[in-house]
């Protein structure tokens, strides 16, 4: 057998026919270009890879599964809004109604839409007022919460600011009422004492628990007098 390879050529002689295989490999020039299809500089990739800044060169897929309704993206429930509504308009424990899930499960939205209502029926005449029903939702129920906290009460801000907004309902109630006999002062006041009395009653409730104790006029009544102050901001009076 003979073996003489020659600047890339070979030959191979077979020792049993002495047959000569003769021919030639020739190897191609082949680039390596690395993320050639991504249009990245192969040695910026290189550097950034041994240097640990590897993740900035992943680009992060858009996984369809975790695109969310805009409701579910807000945290909007509104079967669980509807619910409070029932609570707070029907207060009596005869009827049913678990009405602690307003205090014990409280949201943002709920409590703003019913502010933002009770906001629009008090624009005639008086536009300036919706502002300053939206702050005094906000200042009205921080002190309700400061004043529960001192006298011992376990209540969050949100709890407060929930409960409080959603409590506005008994004053959207009566509103149309006192359009159409605002004529009827008698009628129209006891209207009126009804109302704040309904919705402070609603916000009592659930806000002064047994833990105050004997405490409990010293924070009912600033709860009273916030919805008389809201009612006053609807009349004008």
């Amino acid at each position: 057998m003979q073996f003489s390879p020659t600047n890339g050529d070979f030959t191979f002689v077979s020792s049993t026919e002495a047959e000569e295989l003769s021919g030639t490999i020739s190897a191609p020039d082949i680039k390596l270009n690395v993320g050639s299809e991504s249009g990245k500089d192969p040695y910026a990739t290189t550097f950034l890879r041994q240097r640990g800044y590897g993740w900035l060169l992943e680009v992060e897929e858009d996984d369809s599964e975790e695109n969310k309704p805009l409701l579910e993206e807000l945290d909007i429930d509104l079967k669980d809004i509807y619910y409070k509504i029932r609570c707070v308009l029907m207060p009596m424990p005869s009827l049913g109604y678990n009405r602690q899930v307003v205090r014990d499960n409280p949201d943002f939205w709920g409590p703003l839409a019913v502010v933002l209502l009770f906001s629009m029926i008090s624009i005639y005449g008086q536009f300036r007022v919706v502002s300053w029903i939206i702050t005094i939702w906000i200042f009205g129920p921080l002190t309700i919460f400061l004043l529960a906290r001192v006298l011992g009460g376990e209540v969050s801000f949100g709890q407060v600011l929930g409960v409080i907004g959603y409590s506005l309902l008994p004053l959207i109630v009566i509103a149309p009422l006192l359009l159409v006999i605002g004529g009827f002062e008698v009628v129209s006041t006891l209207i009126k004492l009804f109302g704040v009395f309904w919705a402070a009653y609603g916000a009592a409730s659930l806000l002064v628990g047994d833990e105050f104790k004997t405490k409990k006029p010293l924070l009912i009544y600033p709860i009273l007098l916030l919805y008389i102050y809201f009612l006053s901001l609807y009349t004008g009076v």
